[in-house]
């Protein structure tokens, strides 16, 4: 909180028409008219609905609005009931959007089309902290290995993000039963909060490879973990621009992906990783295993991960965001 010259705590819930956002609603409402805003930047569904709500009678007096959508929740394939809630509620607050900013190209696309902000950008997402996030030498791996308890000859597989039927950790689960059929010393760390009541750790139990798995919970920081890894995996059924795979990619790991908009723009298929149709392990368990087996293509896509990565550094976002900024004001 260094860089903030005020802070305040407003609770929100996820679903938009819960009434205790009418709640965060008036305390936002009254913030927003005391303080002159020039500049206003809401994220999250809930609180872009919120905020820009509250903000209207500032916008007559010139504030400007901005909202970052972090991937909607319509979108190709998505439930009736996200189309019938979601979008209409877009639709309408989009009339009272200065700057509608979207992470990948499907949301930029359908924004400009069908919704009516004064202006519509893309940007590279929220970046990853390339001060952090960078390939380490074989020898730094070794002793980052040593530090976990962890053999250089194990394969390590990574996922950071919270257990739930989104994330879909399930399919990993069963991706990782058909890839230690053919290699025993295969570990994959799930590191999140566990959302999902235990029923992941339960399927591993039952397909046999709950020895294989290091269920983490939580992690405050992930960054060790994702360097001393080999393979990012990642099976989420919908994302925006996923930060935990920019940040596998930058420390040089080539990510197996489930097909979605936010995973399609980061990976391109057989140059930093692989995309497999969502819910398919029998591909993702076969494209782990081509990268455990061919050590020059790993080394090939391993380098060209790092270079993927590059444009969606927090460096980069920054520069596109202060170019808004500056638009606005």
């Amino acid at each position: 909180m260094a860089d903030v010259d005020k802070h305040y705590d407003i609770a929100f819930e996820r679903f938009p028409l819960n009434i205790k956002n009418y709640k965060a609603y008036k305390q936002l409402k009254r913030i927003i008219d005391s303080e002159g805003f020039q500049l206003i930047h809401c994220h999250t569904p809930v609180g872009g609905v919120v905020t820009r709500l509250a903000a209207l009678k500032a916008r007559k007096n010139k504030t400007r609005v901005i909202y970052t959508a972090h991937g909607f929740h319509f979108y190709k394939g998505a439930s009736k009931f996200n189309w019938c809630v979601y979008y209409p509620i877009e639709l309408l607050l989009s009339f009272c959007t200065d700057c509608l900013i979207t992470i990948n190209e499907e949301d930029y696309v359908f924004a400009r089309k069908h919704l009516h902000a004064k202006d519509t950008r893309l940007v590279n997402g929220v970046g990853y902290d390339t001060d952090r996030f960078y390939p380490i030498s074989p020898e730094e791996k070794s002793e980052l290995r040593k530090k976990y308890g962890f053999s250089d000859d194990e394969k390590i597989l990574i996922y950071v993000a919270e257990l739930n039927e989104n994330k879909n950790q399930g399919m990993l689960i069963r991706a990782l039963k058909a890839v230690k059929e053919q290699y025993g010393e295969v570990k994959l760390l799930l590191a999140g909060h566990d959302n999902f009541n235990g029923a992941y750790q339960k399927l591993a139990a039952e397909l046999g490879v709950d020895q294989q798995i290091m269920f983490l919970g939580f992690c405050g920081d992930t960054k060790e973990l994702v360097q001393l890894s080999d393979i990012g995996v990642v099976s989420s059924l919908r994302e925006g621009l996923p930060v935990n795979v920019m940040e596998s990619l930058a420390c040089g790991l080539p990510v197996v992906a489930a097909d979605n908009r936010g995973h399609r723009v980061l990976i391109k298929n057989g140059e930093n990783g692989f995309i497999v149709e969502p819910n398919d392990w029998d591909s993702m368990a076969r494209r782990i295993i081509e990268l455990i087996d061919d050590g020059e293509m790993y080394k090939k896509i391993s380098a060209s991960a790092v270079e993927s990565a590059a444009p969606y550094s927090k460096e980069n976002v920054i520069r596109q965001l202060a170019e808004i900024y500056n638009g606005l004001l």
